[in-house]
């Protein structure tokens, strides 16, 4: 089993709170990790020191086995981040948008890339309208295609789903099931249980900065879960 996420001891303190206590973590390549937990639990801190984008107190990390601090330029190549801003240019098109993202990562062939993805999310009849026309679920579906442009080999996503309806909600769950599907490692934040419980491949809950649950979804029966979930971050 290749291990594309690991922590040890992961600790991160603002002053003399601790957002994460000693966080051992572990995600082998290829699975789709759903991770839960009530507000201020620790979730989206988890997710900004697996982006590189925030440091630990203590504690180590690796993705795909560099060490973000020390390889910090390759380990961001190995990363997708899709946080609670889309990151997209509303006087840009879908179009435009990509082909600056490409840019920035010096993608070989972007033309076909760009093309590619603009396919598979559903919006190249819409490639050259701005984005500030789009509705939710459209950019969210266009900063899905920005986070996997480069094709990383981790995809970090904090509550996706948030202002979706319905209908673009499963959009994005089958996309995201396809590139999961496709050995792309995925950890995923989320409030929605039911959705968590649908499309992962593995549940942790992270409640007071520590992990206090974590199983495979076929080891879940969902008619307990809600209330060990319940029990468990109160």
């Amino acid at each position: 089993m290749t291990l594309i996420i690991e922590t040890c001891h992961l600790t991160k303190a603002f002053g003399p709170w601790a957002a994460l206590s000693n966080v051992d973590f572990e995600v082998p390549a290829g699975q789709f990790v759903m991770l839960v937990g009530p507000n201020g639990a620790g979730k989206t801190t988890l997710l900004r020191i697996l982006a590189t984008l925030a440091r630990p107190t203590s504690g180590t990390v690796r993705i795909a086995g560099l060490d973000p601090v020390g390889d910090g330029i390759e380990a961001r190549r190995r990363i997708g981040f899709l946080s609670h801003r889309t990151i997209l240019y509303d006087d840009l098109t879908a179009e435009q948008n990509l082909r600056f993202y490409a840019r920035m990562y010096d993608l070989e062939d972007a033309d076909a890339r760009i093309d590619a993805l603009l396919e598979r999310v559903g919006l190249t009849a819409r490639r050259h309208s701005l984005v500030h026309t789009f509705s939710r679920g459209m950019q969210q579906r266009l900063a899905v295609a920005r986070t996997v442009l480069h094709a990383p080999d981790v995809l970090l996503l904090d509550e996706p789903y948030t202002g979706l309806d319905p209908t673009a909600a499963q959009v994005l769950s089958d996309l995201l099931t396809e590139l999961a599907g496709e050995g792309c490692t995925v950890v995923m934040t989320t409030h929605d249980l039911e959705r968590g419980l649908a499309v992962g491949h593995r549940v942790v809950v992270l409640a007071r900065g520590r992990i206090v649950y974590d199983a495979h979804r076929n080891q879940v029966d969902p008619g307990t879960f809600f209330d060990t979930y319940r029990a468990l971050t109160t």
